[in-house]
């Protein structure tokens, strides 16, 4: 980690996100990647003093989620937002909340057997799970996919650019220049998440709810709302008396002595 062995591969200008535009950046890497997997470059063995012809191939990339819609090309915002189960998710958006909801989703993962799926009141309510687990396309398969969308013109007018069918029977924004690599296509895995983003995100979101903290916490009245409608949870539901309307507490979030324990 000495400063002479370290080298800054790519600069993202500005302070914004660069978006689909990442791929501009990332040409020098691609034409770099190319010319590892086919030609090679001259290295020297310093062990036993000679040079060789050394070859390399990209395995996957690290990233959080938002990153991972730039460099997959797939948009990891709305209700097709998962890039795995793509179109055949079942998220809706929240009536109150406005979000897109991953709420109804999970079940059909579970075994075609398992008594959760017939459960109608401990999960969405009134709904039973009969669809088996989305098919999970391979390498080839998405090249396929993706090699039916044309390109796009970077630069400032290519957040306009939009395929048809976006949002609705798809997410794809662009093909990302990782396909033109030969053997990205034969990866198993051609992304993966950062632990540190997530784990950050998910203890934040998570701390904050069970802690009750004011505008933070994902325990509010829109999401109360929304329980009423799609849960069978009566004893947390909005309690109106009159013009008074009160919000039950939870039995995640912490009594005032527990959280004061926490804090110390």
């Amino acid at each position: 980690m000495r400063p002479k062995f370290m080298f800054l591969s790519v600069v993202i200008p500005g302070s914004s996100s660069p978006g689909r535009n990442i791929d501009v950046c990332l040409r020098p890497l691609i034409d770099e990647l190319m010319q590892l997997w086919s030609s090679g470059a001259l290295t020297y063995d310093i062990l036993r003093k000679q040079n060789f012809v050394i070859r390399a191939a990209l395995m996957w990339t690290i990233n959080d989620f938002p990153a991972y819609g730039m460099v997959s090309g797939w948009s990891t915002h709305g209700k097709l937002v998962c890039p795995y189960c793509m179109e055949n998710n079942k998220a809706f958006t929240l009536t109150n909340g406005g979000k897109a909801s991953f709420f109804y989703c999970h079940r059909c993962f579970l075994p075609h057997n398992h008594r959760y799926r017939k459960n109608r009141k401990d999960f969405f309510v009134g709904r039973v799970e009969n669809n088996v687990a989305p098919p999970r396309l391979s390498g080839e398969e998405l090249f396929d996919v993706v090699s039916e969308y044309g390109e796009i013109v970077f630069g400032l007018q290519s957040g306009k650019q939009k395929f048809p069918g976006f949002g609705l029977t798809h997410n794809w924004v662009k093909r990302s220049m990782f396909w033109e690599l030969p053997y990205w296509k034969t990866n198993l895995l051609h992304h993966n998440l950062d632990v540190m983003h997530i784990e950050k995100n998910v203890f934040e979101n998570i701390f904050n709810t069970v802690m009750d903290v004011k505008g933070k916490t994902k325990d509010n009245i829109k999401a109360r709302l929304d329980v009423t409608l799609f849960c069978n949870r009566k004893n947390i539901e909005l309690v109106c008396d009159g013009s008074r309307v009160t919000k039950p507490r939870a039995s995640f979030v912490l009594e005032k002595n527990a959280q004061l324990l926490v804090y110390k």
